[in-house]
C-alpha cells in the first residue's frame, strides 16, 4: 500500500461519527485502548478520553502477566481514574491486589459508587481484610466473580453485609476427588448473608450435601446452580426433587464441562491445604514472585503518560 492509500485510509478512520467510533472502541479491551487504540489519531485520542468510555474497564489478561510490556495495576488505575466515578463493572483478574481494589474502591466511593459487577478471579494477592474494606464502599454491586481467589468465609460475609442487591456469584475452584475433604463453610456463609441471589456458581466446591440443603433454604429466589464438580454433593431423593422443582437452571456434579470457561481437569490430588497460601485453581499460570523488576515501569513511575499526545 503506498503513502497516499495509507493516509486515506487513515483520513476514513478519523472521519467516522463520533457515536459509531465510540461503540467500536467499547469493543477493545481497556489494555489495547491504553496501549494502541487511542494512539491511532487525535480524534480517537479524545475519544478514548472520554469518562463515558470508561464505565465499563475490562483488564482481560489470560494471566500472561510475565509477558505484558506494561504494569497492569497503573494502567488499571489510569483506567479508574478516567471513568471519572462513572464506573458500573470492572474486571482485574489474575493481577488484583489489595491495593488496587482500595484505590478503585477510595476512587468509586469519593463520588457515590456506582459499581454494579466486579470480577476479581485468580487475585492470589487480595486478603479477607483487603476485600471487606474495599466491598463496603459497593452497596449497589449485582455480580460478583471470586472464582480461584484465596478468600474465607469472612470475605463471603463482607459481600452479604455490604451488598443487599447481589444477585450473581461465582465462587469457582479446581475439582478434585481424593483425598475427600468436606466443608461447607462457603456454602453457609452464603445461605446466611446472600438471601437475594439468583445465580450462583460453585463449581468445584468442597460443599455436602448439607451445605447444599442450606444455600436452597437461605437463597429462595435462586433460578440457576451449578454445582459442577462438587463431587461431596449426591443429589437424590427429597434433595433432587426439590433441586429440580426449584431451580430453572440446574448444573449437577457430574454434568458436562465443555462450556466452562477455565480449565476443567479434575485433580486426583488437592495440593491446597491451610497450610497453603494459595488454593488450588487454574492449572498451569506461574504466580508471580515478589520482585516487581519485571514491569516496564516501577511502582514510583505512575507519571508515566498513556494519552500519547497527538498534533492535528
Amino acid at each position: 500500500m503506498d503513502s497516499s492509500s495509507a493516509d486515506e485510509q487513515s483520513r476514513t478512520w478519523a472521519e467516522l461519527p463520533a457515536d459509531i467510533t465510540s461503540t467500536i472502541l467499547s469493543k477493545v479491551g481497556a489494555i489495547d485502548v491504553l496501549t494502541s487504540a487511542q494512539r491511532v489519531c487525535s480524534s480517537w485520542l479524545g475519544i478514548c478520553r472520554d469518562p463515558a468510555m470508561w464505565r465499563n474497564i475490562d483488564m482481560h489478561n489470560l494471566g500472561d502477566l510475565w509477558d505484558m510490556e506494561h504494569d497492569l495495576e497503573k494502567m488499571c488505575r489510569h483506567a479508574v481514574d478516567r471513568s471519572e466515578g462513572h464506573l458500573l463493572s470492572i474486571n482485574i483478574e489474575y493481577f488484583g491486589t489489595d491495593e488496587l481494589l482500595e484505590y478503585i474502591a477510595r476512587r468509586c466511593f469519593c463520588r457515590s459508587s456506582r459499581l454494579r459487577n466486579l470480577r476479581l478471579v485468580s487475585c492470589y494477592s487480595i486478603s479477607d481484610q483487603g476485600f471487606g474494606g474495599a466491598v463496603a464502599n459497593f452497596p449497589l454491586l449485582e455480580e460478583l466473580d471470586l472464582s480461584y481467589c484465596s478468600l474465607s468465609k469472612e470475605a463471603l460475609e463482607a459481600v452479604g453485609k455490604s451488598c443487599p442487591l447481589l444477585k450473581s456469584l461465582k465462587l469457582n475452584s479446581q475439582g478434585y476427588r481424593y483425598p475427600k475433604i468436606e466443608c461447607d463453610e462457603e456454602a453457609i456463609a452464603i445461605a446466611e448473608n446472600m438471601h437475594g441471589l439468583r445465580h450462583l456458581q460453585i463449581f468445584g466446591n468442597k460443599l455436602t450435601n448439607n451445605g447444599l440443603q442450606a444455600i436452597l433454604d437461605g437463597c429462595p429466589l435462586l433460578q440457576s446452580l451449578d454445582l459442577r464438580q462438587c463431587f461431596n454433593v449426591s443429589l437424590g431423593g427429597n434433595l433432587e426433587k426439590i433441586c429440580t422443582q426449584r431451580i430453572k437452571d440446574l448444573r449437577r456434579p457430574n454434568d458436562s464441562t465443555d462450556d466452562y470457561e477455565f480449565d476443567p481437569e479434575v485433580q486426583d490430588v488437592c495440593w491446597s491445604s491451610a497450610e497453603d497460601d494459595y488454593p488450588s485453581g487454574i492449572s498451569d499460570i506461574e504466580l508471580a514472585s515478589d520482585e516487581d523488576d519485571y514491569y516496564e515501569f516501577s511502582d514510583n513511575d505512575y507519571d508515566f503518560d498513556y494519552d500519547y499526545m497527538f498534533n492535528d
